[in-house]
């Protein structure tokens, strides 16, 4: 039975609820007057249930599709202005114990070279990464409590924020590791972490446990019900996301939402970002050997609807998409995306992108000072800001002034203060030049005066060789 606030993952993501939703999306997605009243009510910014984003999924009508997405990009503006943050991935170990037939790095594959970075190693790729300018990583590794324990996770954290090189400082870092036990979350927590992020891939049962034939991945409740026992142990600021192409895309989608419906009717506090990744291609993995993939207008079409859906999340998407896909659906409500990225395991020290260790195939394959310039160039402000993590503003903290408004005060001119530290430091002259005319202008945006001639003052420091300003 559908229990929202039950913490047993088969009750809140309820097999049965999901279908009799996809059934009542079927039989409404034509019903213009339930559509106009879903429509009416996603515009008060309050979201819309799971239920109510499924008739809206199922539409076909072309004008109704225009009209929510309009609203999704104006909702996108209401909460993150025309801000962008940047983060870059990691990648520790591709060690991995599971069966997982859509990865590279699962435990049958023999040809796949295994590596684990060192201690040193990690210092050797963060110093890369700060060098093009990143100060937000989300670190990455297989699952094998062997060759990738809680310690080493740990480890590599505490190496990651004690190297400053340069101007360069990693000032969060996300964490994006297999489930595991409310002991182990709180040791995260301990460590300082930012948000930690766990894909369900899908939120099918029996096709989950299909796809997972082998490791402790197979267990689909302690799998689902991870973002619980975060919570439990501390983690305010979780991430959640569906590998989009393992199974029916209306399926995921219900699913999706219902989990964020738990964790906000549970803990008071609803994901801190979504990802929307779709499988691709890598290694020994066919994304054509999955019959359930989407084309690009039906993955837009479920970007604007998270956005009108879950307002105040953070939505991410990385470099598994193309500039094209990107840029379409940046407009419609994503919110972080990656530059500049590599998937392979110690890929960001080599001059040349490695292929042979990669989790996925690169679609977007330029440098972070190409997407910047790209991002500037369509009217968007990239943000490096770390602030809110740092100032204590997380969980339900973030949420209130997100949900407010409020949160755009201390926003705008934190995306302004890293983006001039970004032109300062690393950008190549073309891309500083486009930035500092673009300051320039956001800066009116700032909506008190005296924040913003505290912005204005602190951009001076900036050139005068100062860092890490915050509000």
């Amino acid at each position: 039975m559908y229990d929202l606030k039950s913490k047993k993952a088969e009750a809140f993501i309820s097999h049965e609820e999901i279908l009799d939703t996809l059934a009542y999306a079927e039989e409404n997605k034509d019903n213009g007057e339930l559509i106009d009243e879903i429509l009416k009510k996603a515009r008060d910014r309050k979201g819309l249930t799971h239920r109510e984003a499924s008739v809206l999924l199922a539409c076909e009508n072309p004008e109704k599709i225009q009209e929510f997405y309009e609203l999704a990009e104006q909702i996108k503006k209401d909460y993150y202005g025309s801000r962008i943050v940047m983060f870059a991935p990691l990648y520790l170990s591709n060690y991995c114990v599971n069966g997982c037939t859509y990865c590279p790095y699962h435990l049958k594959n023999k040809h796949i070279e295994r590596k684990k970075l060192n201690q040193e190693e990690v210092a050797r790729e963060v110093i890369a990464l700060q060098d093009m300018g990143h100060k937000r990583l989300a670190i990455e590794a297989g699952e094998d409590p062997v060759n990738n324990p809680i310690e080493y996770i740990l480890d590599c954290v505490k190496t990651i924020y004690s190297i400053k090189h340069k101007n360069g400082a990693i000032r969060r870092v996300n964490v994006n590791i297999a489930a595991t036990s409310v002991e182990n979350y709180r040791r995260l927590k301990d460590a300082d972490i930012g948000t930690y992020i766990l894909f369900q891939e899908t939120y099918h049962k029996e096709s989950y446990e299909q796809l997972h034939p082998t490791g402790p991945k197979h267990d689909y409740a302690y799998h689902t019900e991870a973002m619980d026992r975060a919570m439990e142990g501390g983690i305010d600021d979780v991430g959640i996301g569906v590998l989009f192409g393992l199974e029916r895309y209306r399926y995921e989608f219900a699913g999706l939402l219902m989990h964020a419906e738990h964790l906000e009717a549970v803990h008071g506090v609803g994901p801190h970002t979504i990802s929307v990744p779709r499988i691709k291609n890598a290694d020994d993995i066919d994304s054509k050997a999955f019959a359930n993939g989407i084309d690009d207008d039906t993955f837009a079409k479920i970007c604007a609807l998270i956005r009108i859906s879950v307002p105040y999340t953070g939505m991410i998407i990385s470099t598994r998409e193309s500039q094209k896909v990107r840029e379409k659906v940046i407009r419609l409500g994503v919110s972080q995306i990656s530059g500049g990225s590599r998937t392979s395991v110690g890929g960001y020290e080599e001059e040349e992108r490695p292929k042979e260790t990669e989790q996925f195939d690169v679609s977007d394959q330029r440098c972070l000072d190409e997407v910047v310039h790209w991002l500037m160039d369509l009217g968007y402000l990239p943000s490096f800001c770390t602030a809110c993590y740092r100032e204590g503003r997380t969980g339900d903290r973030f949420m209130s002034l997100c949900k407010s408004g409020q949160i755009q005060n201390c926003c705008q001119p934190n995306a302004l203060m890293t983006l001039k530290e970004y032109l300062m430091d690393y950008a190549s002259e073309d891309t500083k030049k486009v930035g500092e005319a673009l300051i320039e202008a956001e800066l009116k945006k700032i909506p008190k005066e005296k924040v913003r001639l505290i912005c204005e003052d602190h951009l001076k420091n900036i050139e005068q060789g100062i860092r890490d300003f915050r509000f």
